[in-house]
């Protein structure tokens, strides 16, 4: 095999590897129990059979900051929140809490007009932009201590958005040759079996001689066979093959159009003013926006209606989703997750989904600020940690729970925050998905993330992996626990569900290495969560909580601060 192949061949093992990884697994396997089902899902559907299934439970709401959520999915609709308090389409911020027509959430990144933020920039774009005039020739050895520091940023970032900018542009131009050479390999393939039975042993059967296109068709074949999956046709593989690198087409090209392009900048449309950190009533009501394939498949590992005979279980049953808008195709905004928040706390969400994070930071004390104001009010923080495969205790991973600046006597990391890991359907050494991020000291907790399914707009579902999917599932068994044990504090409900993660004590597959290592090196915990063994847990313990104090909050309650206008 020459080199092309061999280059090509992997390209397409990258793209489907984790869409046909585990084949044979269940659909709804994030929701089993190891024990009993085989599977090292969350055990939520056993906790439901075995110890709740006779107890009362409140509704609580869960906030998922995020792309957007599609409100109107049939499996979401009937478990979305409705702010009580306003009146839909008048105009008017009917509730008084600063936000008009707020039905279903937020958008802090739309425009008063309706007009929404689709792509943004990357955190380190926009600090490049912002010190390339202060430090391009700055001499360090002039420079005062805190300039020093940001000089440190600047020429980490001025690598990061250089060397990305120009890798990315070889990226696209090397998987747009691969879609030209793949679809001649196909079309050779399908030539070959052509009134034969596509299976592995006949496509090992091939000689292609001369020819190099049903060459590259059988390195391809083989090992989209070896993932696991069963095709039915060279058609079938191909249709697959193509969606995927579709998608890696589009990410690469938003990337360069956006991602690293210094000289792009639509914040413009949200028309707030973007110094100034402690603004908080921009955006618009569209709590869905241009594109909620992200938010909505969070949305529904959280909260899709159970046991209706419709597309998929959510994990919690007595649940609200709220839609805050906040990630744009890009890097989030600190200011705009620090509103996200703070808005989440005001309206009366006991859990907060973050299945977001960057590698540098803008503002990171107004997230600070934010993630007190929800400690403060007994509201849970639940973070994806990262699909980069690096060690979240070695690498900067933003938004976290260290609080940059601290008074002496003040806490120094935030007691509301879980981070989360993800966990694959595999047993052994494959337990731990391999894009994940992880950390002995700064992961918390892993949970399923690879091949879930779930909700996608337009009333479809798809399987898609990440620490993304992790997080929301942790998110929703810390829902089911504020729902049925709602006297439990926010730190209480984390203590319970780290306290209670099942070990894994065989080694594992450190993710981005072949290093094998306990996975006591990997997370706090060494496990992954288990709502089962939570919820036996919860049953033991004694609730902290102040009547009247965050969380598990009636469906549709408004807790909010007063508003102060200019």
């Amino acid at each position: 095999m020459n080199l092309s192949i061999r280059k090509i061949s992997l390209l397409l093992c990258l793209f489907i590897g984790l869409q046909t990884l585990h084949a044979q697994t269940p659909q709804n396997w994030f929701l089993l129990d190891q024990q009993k089902d085989g599977y090292p899902g969350v055990s939520v559907d056993k906790a439901y059979q075995d110890l709740l299934k006779n107890r009362k439970s409140q509704t609580v709401i869960v906030a998922i900051i995020d792309s957007g959520v599609d409100y109107l999915h049939e499996d979401l609709k009937d478990n979305m929140w409705v702010n009580p308090g306003e009146v839909p389409n008048n105009g008017k911020d009917d509730d008084g809490n600063g936000y008009i027509d707020d039905i279903h959430g937020w958008n802090f990144i739309g425009g008063a007009g309706g007009a929404n933020v689709s792509s943004d920039t990357y955190e380190s774009t926009r600090l490049y932009v912002k010190y390339k005039p202060v430090y391009e020739n700055a001499d360090p050895k002039k420079l005062s201590k805190k300039a020093k520091k940001e000089y440190e940023v600047w020429l980490k970032v001025k690598e990061e958005v250089e060397s990305n900018r120009s890798e990315t542009e070889g990226q696209l131009t090397m998987l747009n040759n691969a879609m030209g050479m793949m679809v001649g390999a196909f079309g050779q393939l399908e030539v070959y079996f052509e009134g034969k039975e596509f299976t592995k042993e006949n496509v090992e059967k091939i000689e292609p001689g001369d020819n190099q296109n049903l060459s590259i068709g059988k390195a391809i074949a083989i090992q989209a066979f070896e993932s696991g999956e069963e095709f039915e046709s060279v058609a079938q593989m191909k249709n697959m093959a193509m969606e995927q690198i579709a998608e890696g087409l589009k990410y690469l090209q938003s990337t360069i159009k956006a991602g690293y392009n210094t000289d792009f900048d639509p914040r413009h449309i949200v028309g707030d003013n973007y110094a100034d950190a402690t603004e908080r009533y921009y955006g618009n009501s569209d709590a869905e926006g241009p594109d909620a394939l992200h938010g909505t498949h969070v949305a529904g590992i959280v909260g899709a209606v159970r046991n209706n005979a419709v597309g998929m279980d959510g994990i919690a049953n007595n649940v609200k989703i709220m839609s805050v808008r906040a990630v744009p195709d890009g890097d989030e905004r600190d200011k705009d997750v620090a509103n996200a928040i703070r808005y989440a706390v005001d309206n009366g969400a006991s859990v907060i989904n973050m299945s977001f994070g960057k590698g540098f930071s803008w503002n990171k004390q107004i997230v600070d600020e934010a993630v007190r104001y929800a400690e403060k009010n007994d509201v849970l923080l639940v973070h994806a940690a990262g699909n980069s495969a690096q060690d979240n205790d070695e690498a900067a991973n933003f938004p976290n729970k260290y609080y940059e600046k601290r008074g002496w006597f003040s806490p120094k990391m935030a007691k509301n925050w879980l981070e989360i890991g993800a966990l694959s359907p595999n047993q052994g050494e494959n337990a731990a998905a391999g894009f994940s991020n992880y950390g002995k000291k700064n992961v918390d907790i892993f949970a399923p993330g690879v091949q879930i399914y779930a909700t996608t707009p337009d009333n479809g579902y798809q399987n898609l992996q990440g620490t993304s999917m992790a997080s929301p599932a942790v998110a929703g068994v810390a829902a089911v626990l504020r729902s049925y044990y709602p006297e439990l504090t926010a730190v209480q409900v984390k203590d319970i569900i780290m306290s209670t993660a099942t070990p894994i004590k065989t080694k594992v597959i450190k993710p981005g290495t072949k290093e094998l290592v306990d996975f006591t090196e990997l997370s706090v915990t060494g496990g992954y969560i288990n709502t089962y063994e939570a919820v036996k847990k919860a049953q033991t313990v004694k609730g902290k909580k102040k009547s009247g104090k965050g969380g598990a909050a009636p469906s549709g309650a408004t807790k909010t601060e007063k508003v102060v206008r200019p």
